[in-house]
Order: C-alpha cells, then sequence, then structure tokens
C-alpha cells in the first residue's frame, strides 16, 4: 500500500504524533523553502497552515544494497511509504509536531529512521548547526535574515538523483519529471511490477498498447495541473481544522501519540492524491530502461538514473559510506575523495557533481551554471563565462570561506524572493514560472540585483 491509505472515502484516519526538539532561532519556513529542491515532489509546502507534507519510509531497506540492510529486517511492510507532515508545535516553540499518517503506532526503530530523514531534510544535526552559526556570525545580512539551512532530501539517493534532473534542463521539465517519478512509484505499489520489468538488464523490451496504457502519465509532460487558489482561509476554517488535527489519546511509547483525526485534516492540508514517495533504488533497479523514459519523460537520464540505481543495489555504489565520510570535522579534507568518486558515476558531471556534495553539507564549493553567469553580471558587472565562471565566483565570495556557496545562495535566493515573491507563498502551480526568460528584468524596472556587503 501507499501513502493513499489515508485518503481513501470511508475510512478514518490513523495517525500518531512525535516531536522533535529544535533550537529556539529554528523556523520550519526558512529551512525548508529555501531551495528549488523543496519544489520537486513529492515535497509539499502548505502555506496557510506553514505546514511541509510529504511521504517517508519507516525502513531504508530499499535505499540500500543487499549487504546492507540486515538491521533493517528486511520488512517489506515498514519499507511502505507513510504521508508524514511536519510544522511548529502550537504549545511548544521549540518542537517540530511530526505527524504519520496511516499507523496508530511506531517501534522505536522505526521513529528513529523517520527522524533521521526529518533531521537530514532541515540539517538538523550538530554539525549543521554549527555550520549554519559560523556562516552567520560572518553574514550579517543572512543572520538578519535566519538564512543558512539549505533544504535537502530524506536520502542521498534522492538528491542524487533530483541533481541529474537539474542538469541541462529546463525548470518546468525538471519539476515535470520529478513528479512523474513520484506518480510512477505509487503506480508500482497498485499494478503488477511484471510489465515494466526485465530479467535482463539489457534486453530492449516493448510494450504493447494494452501494456501502456497501465502506466498512463497523469500530468501532462512539461506543464502541472493548475489548482484554485483557495487563497485566503478563515479563522473558523483554521480552527476547525487545527482542532479536528489535534484529537489526541493516550501516549505511546514515549512522545509516540495516537489520534483519529476527522476527514477534513488531509483534505485540509491538499497534499496532492496521485503522486507517491520518490522511489527508491530498489524499485528502480529492475524497472525497463525504455520504460522508464518514456513514462517519466526522462531521456538520456533514465539510463544514467538506473545505472545508479542497480549500483546503489548491487553494492557498488555505497550510500552509507559517502555520507559517513561527511561526518564530523574530516567532511573538507574529503572533499577531493568523495568529488572523485561522485565523477566515476555516469552522468555526474562538475555541476550534478557540486550540487550533490552541496547536499551532503559542503559548503565552499559553488555549483555554476549559467543563472550564476546571469546573476554575476547583473549584481556584479562580470562577463563571465564558463571558462573563467569558477575564479569569478571565488574571487566575490571567497571572503566567507568555507561557507562561499551559502553566502552566494543567499544572495540569489533573496533575488528570487523580490523578483516572485516569498517562494513559501506560491502556489505549486507557479513554481514552473521560476525560468531564465523570467529572471530577467523588465526594461525601465527598478529592481537591480541587490549584492551582500
Amino acid at each position: 500500500m501507499g501513502v493513499e491509505m489515508e485518503k481513501e472515502k470511508g475510512e478514518k484516519g490513523r495517525c500518531c504524533e512525535l516531536k522533535l526538539r529544535v533550537s529556539e532561532t529554528f523556523d520550519l519556513e526558512k529551512a525548508v523553502c529555501s531551495h528549488g529542491l523543496f519544489m520537486m515532489p513529492p515535497n509539499y509546502w502548505h502555506s496557510p497552515s506553514k505546514t511541509f507534507l510529504r511521504p517517508l519510509r519507516l525502513s531504508l531497506f530499499h535505499d540500500y544494497a543487499n549487504d546492507d540492510a540486515d538491521d533493517h529486517h528486511h520488512d517489506h511492510h515498514a519499507s511502505r511509504s507513510h504521508l508524514v507532515s511536519i510544522s511548529h508545535s502550537q504549545d511548544d516553540a521549540q518542537s517540530l509536531r511530526i505527524r504519520v499518517f496511516g499507523t496508530r503506532c511506531l517501534s522505536s526503530s522505526q521513529q528513529e529512521v523517520l527522524l533521521d530523514q526529518v533531521k537530514r531534510m532541515l540539517r538538523l544535526s550538530a554539525d549543521e548547526t554549527m555550520k549554519v552559526k559560523g556562516f552567520q556570525d560572518i553574514c550579517g545580512e543572512a543572520r538578519e535574515r535566519n538564512f543558512g539551512r539549505v533544504f535537502r532530501s530524506p536520502t542521498l539517493f534522492e538528491d542524487m538523483v533530483k541533481c541529474i534532473l537539474l542538469c541541462n534542463c529546463q525548470w518546468p521539465r525538471t519539476l515535470a519529471m520529478a513528479r512523474s517519478l513520484c506518480e510512477l512509484q505509487l503506480e508500482l505499489q497498485h499494478q503488477s511490477c511484471s510489465v515494466a520489468v526485465s530479467d535482463n538488464h539489457n534486453e530492449d523490451v516493448k510494450f504493447s498498447k494494452t501494456e501502456s496504457q497501465l502506466f498512463i502519465p497523469k500530468t501532462p509532460q512539461i506543464k502541472e495541473s493548475k489548482r484554485k487558489s483557495g487563497g485566503q482561509i478563515t479563522t473558523s476554517d483554521t480552527t476547525k481544522a487545527d482542532r479536528a488535527l489535534q484529537m489526541c489519546c493516550d501516549p505511546c511509547q514515549n512522545l509516540n501519540k495516537i489520534y483519529e483525526p476527522d476527514s477534513c485534516s488531509l483534505s485540509y492540508l491538499q497534499f496532492p492524491e496521485d503522486i507517491g514517495n520518490f522511489p527508491s533504488p530498489r524499485e528502480l533497479a529492475s524497472l525497463n530502461e525504455g520504460f522508464l523514459a518514456k513514462r517519466c519523460n526522462l531521456g538520456y537520464r533514465a539510463s544514467r538514473i538506473l545505472k545508479l540505481a542497480r549500483s546503489i543495489v548491487e553494492g557498488k555504489i555505497q550510500l552509507r559510506k559517502l555520507e559517513e565520510a561527511c561526518d564530523g570535522t574530516e567532511c573538507s579534507t574529503n572533499y577531493e575523495m568523495l568529488s572523485q568518486k561522485l565523477m566515476g558515476i555516469d552522468g555526474f558531471g562538475p555541476f550534478t557533481c557540486a550540487n550533490v556534495l552541496m547536499c551532503m553539507g559542503f559548503y565552499h564549493v559553488i555549483p555554476t551554471d549559467t543563472e550564476t553567469i546571469r546573476h554575476l553580471n547583473q549584481v556584479y558587472s562580470r562577463k563571465s563565462t564558463i571558462k573563467t565562471i569558477q575564479k569569478d565566483v571565488e574571487e566575490i565570495y571567497g571572503k566567507y570561506a568555507p561557507f562561499q556557496f551559502l553566502a552566494y545562495w543567499s544572495e540569489l535566493w533573496h533575488f528570487y524572493e523580490r523578483r516572485f515573491g516569498k517562494p513559501s507563498e506560491m502556489l505549486c502551480s507557479d513554481y514552473k514560472l521560476i525560468t531564465a526568460s523570467n529572471m530577467r528584468m523588465k526594461r525601465g524596472g527598478t529592481g537591480k540585483r541587490t549584492k551582500l556587503s
């Protein structure tokens, strides 16, 4: 079963709740709505309630190699996805309220796995918190805007795939591809996988019309379906929904609570009903390349994503060891080693590698592309080129070492906010408007980009 079990008509909702302590300066909205990754499905920000939602797994067995998953007990049911909502606790400013829909109780190991994913997305580790403080100490404007945590995915694999989707692609198509992969994940939960699975990875399987129709994309390519804004909600609506979400009963294992919200809770939060979780390496590894490319409009990326997934499942790429190399004080000294390992993966060029390493916690290298060139031209009057861009960004942002990326991204993200409004208040259907052509200032406009002082 996928996350849709909470949305089936007539079924009374089940949910358990966890609380996670955070610092008094932590701002969920700032931590989530800080990078384009938060806009990519299955991530969903509900602006009226300042709640973040997405499916998460209670076991990461599917994200590791066969010999690296023993401590996840090979529990297929635990590996399924549950819709999770994250918001600030109303009765405790230093706690996050985490609700897991579709289950009455979580074991201690399931709580640990789930909380680890939440901490990763929001960069809540002690190491990341120290980096935020270190950056804000040398960048007063970032401290004033409470900027420093850059959103990432709950798993390294999801970050790696999404970084592939970001490369050589316009933003609307990147969003559409991510959504298609999440639609596919939900479909694979309900349809027989035999249609898409080939025992021979090199076999070119052709599908009949009937077989192909089993996985017809629900979302038009490139375009996203528009939703009525429903913009403003009344206080009475908010109160009613909040009461529904707060119907808690007896505690179950420490902070793990059970409650049964009425049917309005999930509909109020408006999580899309036609997408699942982001697919795991194991879910993708056995798919046919031609099918995946066509179903999700991935083009040449399908081959690279499948090779990555299969290498992880077969143990050739060990995600845990990659992430462990970032722990503690040895992080910066391991950058070159990790960069070389990533560059050895098919499809991982300098831009993709730099983005992945940023997601892993390295901030001294700036992933550069045409948008970086445009930004430097508009703000610093630099006539940068692909050949000179790295030298130029180092000259400009080198004074913020080892947080050059955070300085650059703080400046660029602030421009996005001035140009399009706060990303946290945008409709999901408007995310696709953040394109290169829309970022250019109109003639006669006063909005020149501002640089950090």
